[in-house]
Order: structure tokens, then C-alpha cells, then sequence
């Protein structure tokens, strides 16, 4: 088996084993019927996110227990194929002797490794309840799905890729785009779970799909959450920018040239300026918040596919 193959397989079972880990969590998340009003109140007070206290309200077809113990499987298996894909992108960099940010694959790829090391650090820290990793899963499963679209081979970078800079501005800006993407994840789950309390307070009745939402932390303690993730964020999304910057400067002997994937990047880091500034002013401008953070990633999104498929630039070297 060459490289390239071992790569490929690796990168397979990371899929496989995600998706088996989101149906884990699916369990824990359907079954696991522990009150979680303690949990959240704990949450937004910065303690433990796995403090719960026992329901047994309700019957289910799978013990709490046994929905626990699935979560736990879950959690295991979320390491096992965060291992797989970081020795997948390990491989590559083995098998061709470079970094292995040279086209829209890897970089998607990348994304998804940095998203699923910053949803394990909140879980590991008890941020976030193990029960959200369905959710975490889920997007970073459909990352990986999505990214087969654009596969590229191994091979050599191409000339204009050939620099240290690549190191230091993809790696930033994989960084910032991967842990946005659990923010964005956050962001959903926080305008859920308030529209699901609104609607309960309101006295009005709860269908699918709005009722996944009764087992979601306080919705508080999820904009707390979103925040500190943007926060955290922001500044290697601005670091990679500046050093893509620095980057251009040497490469084309300028450090702006209107290209399209240099606007939109700038478009996202104004977007996501106007996401920090509005939480932290007026409570009707809060509120907005977790919209605009979306539409950040929304942002993020169209740079990464409609820019490098569609545009035309100085970056269409990169290829897919």
C-alpha cells in the first residue's frame, strides 16, 4: 500500500467512525433522561457541564444507563477518529514531503480536524455536555462528506505554493475556520433552544424539530459558550489574514490586490467585527448576535467553495 492509499483509508475510517460516534451520541441525546436543569445552571455559572440529576419520569426503550454508556462509546470513538484523520493528513505530509495545505481538499480536511480538537477540549474541560457531540459530529461529518467532492491527489505543491508562509497563513486560517465552526454549531444550537423556551413560555405547543431542542443546556449558557469560542477565534482569523498579507507582499510585491478570496476574506472578518461588537452593546443588538455570527460562517463558506470553484484570481493556482 503506498502512501497516497494508506492516506485514503484513513481518511474513510475517520468518516465511518464519526458517523458511528453521532449515532452514540444520537443515544445518549435521545435516552440519557437526566434532569438537565442542574447541568445548565452549573454551566452558566462556569461549573461542570456533566452534573446532572436523575429523571425517572419517563420510560424509555434504552435505560439511561445504557444511553450514558453509549455516550461514553461515543466519546471514545470521537478520539479514535480524530486520530485516524490527523494520521491520515500526517501521511500525506510523509508520502509527498510537504505541508499538507496545497489545495481545497486539504485545507477542508484540516478544518474539520481543528473543529473536532476544539469541540474535545470543551468536552474534556466540561464546557459543553458529552450529549453535544451529536451535533458536533454531525458538522464535521458532513465537512469530511463534502470535501470527498473536491479530492485531490497527493502530489507536489505547485511553485507559487512553495513557501514557509504557507505554514504559518493556511495553518492560522485552518485554525480559525475549524473552531468558528463549532462556534457557528453553538450559535444554531443557542437560537434553537431560545425559540424553544420562547414557545414554551408562550404556552404553545412543540413539534419536530423543535422539540430536539428540550435536551440542549440553558439557552444563556450556549451564548455564553459562542461567544467565548468567537472570542478565541477572531484573532487567528486576523492573524491569518495578515499574515496571507505579508504572504502576498512577497509573492506579488504587494500586500492587497482586490483579489476575489482577499475580499472575502476581509468581508468575514468585518462580519464576525460586527458579531463581537453587537454582544457586547445593547440588549436588542445581543440578540441579533448569534444571527450575524451565522451569517460569518456563511461567509466563510462561500469563500471557501464559490470563490475557489467559481471566481477567477490570483489564488486559482491552489486548484481544488
Amino acid at each position: 500500500m503506498t502512501g497516497a492509499e494508506a492516506a485514503n483509508t484513513l481518511f474513510v475510517a475517520t468518516i465511518l467512525v464519526y458517523a458511528a460516534a453521532m449515532f452514540a451520541f444520537a443515544l445518549e441525546y435521545a435516552f440519557d433522561k437526566r434532569a438537565p436543569k442542574r447541568a445548565e445552571a452549573l454551566v452558566a455559572a462556569g461549573g461542570s457541564a456533566e452534573t446532572e440529576t436523575p429523571d425517572e419520569t419517563a420510560a424509555a426503550p434504552i435505560s439511561p444507563a445504557a444511553a450514558r454508556g453509549a455516550g461514553r462509546l461515543g466519546l471514545i470513538l470521537t478520539y479514535l477518529g480524530t486520530g485516524a484523520l490527523a494520521a491520515s493528513i500526517v501521511t500525506r505530509v510523509v508520502y509527498t514531503g510537504r505541508w499538507p495545505w496545497g489545495n481545497m481538499f486539504e485545507y477542508t480536511v484540516g478544518v474539520a480536524l481543528a473543529g473536532m480538537v476544539c469541540w474535545l477540549v470543551l468536552v474534556q474541560s466540561k464546557q459543553v455536555p458529552r450529549r453535544l457531540g451529536l451535533f458536533a459530529t454531525f458538522a464535521v461529518t458532513m465537512v469530511l462528506g463534502t470535501s470527498v467532492r473536491v479530492y485531490t491527489e497527493a502530489g507536489p505543491l505547485v511553485p507559487a505554493l512553495d513557501s514557509y508562509w504557507i505554514i504559518i497563513h493556511v495553518t492560522a486560517a485552518i485554525a480559525a475556520s475549524g473552531v468558528l465552526l463549532i462556534g457557528c454549531v453553538f450559535a444554531i444550537l443557542h437560537l434553537i433552544k431560545r425559540r424553544y423556551d420562547r414557545r414554551v413560555s408562550d404556552g404553545k405547543s412543540i413539534r419536530f424539530p423543535l422539540n430536539v431542542a428540550e435536551r440542549l443546556p440553558d439557552a444563556t449558557a450556549l451564548e455564553r459558550l459562542t461567544f467565548k469560542i468567537h472570542v478565541f477565534a477572531f484573532p487567528l482569523l486576523t492573524f491569518g489574514i495578515f499574515a496571507g498579507a505579508v504572504w502576498a507582499h512577497f509573492a506579488w510585491g504587494r500586500y492587497w490586490a482586490w483579489d476575489p478570496k482577499e475580499v472575502w476574506a476581509f468581508i468575514a472578518w468585518v462580519v464576525y467585527a460586527a458579531y463581537l461588537h453587537a454582544r457586547v452593546s445593547g440588549r436588542s443588538a445581543k440578540a441579533n448576535a448569534p444571527w450575524i455570527a451565522i451569517l460569518g460562517y456563511a461567509v466563510m463558506l462561500f469563500n471557501l467553495t464559490a470563490v475557489n470553484l467559481v471566481f477567477n484570481g490570483l489564488h486559482s493556482y491552489a486548484g481544488v
